[in-house]
């Protein structure tokens, strides 16, 4: 099993930057792919990012292209997201998870963190 932490949430203004962690713990040589994640309110989990562990390939949403960062430290099982040039609608929960393959779908995923507000004000 592979446990999820994220860290790292909280308010910003408008244009303003946020750095989210992920740290993994467990069973952590199995994992593939991680992937960041966000939920609004009334609205579907919407992927974000995603890295794969081995040679660190990046795949990017079209909306956060750009002003997102994924990353990851391998030797200390941690995965970031440094999110810049924030705006009101980036507004959300945050998760990160880990699957076996890069995918866009969250349903494909089989660990999940217990997710980090993010709130950014106009």
């Amino acid at each position: 099993q592979v446990q999820l932490e994220e860290a790292g949430g909280g308010s910003v203004q408008a244009g303003g930057s946020l750095r989210l962690s992920c740290a993994a713990s467990g069973r952590t040589s199995s994992t593939y792919a991680v992937g960041w994640f966000r939920q609004a309110p009334g609205k579907e989990r919407e992927f974000l990012a995603a890295i794969r562990w081995r040679g660190g390939y990046t795949y990017y949403a079209d909306s956060v292209k750009g002003r997102f960062t994924i990353s990851r430290d391998a030797a200390e099982n941690m995965v970031y997201l440094q999110m810049n040039t924030l705006k009101p609608e980036d507004t959300a929960i945050y998760y990160c998870a880990a699957g076996g393959i890069v995918t866009t779908d969250p349903n494909d995923y089989q660990y999940w963190g217990q997710g980090t507000q993010v709130t950014v004000s106009s």
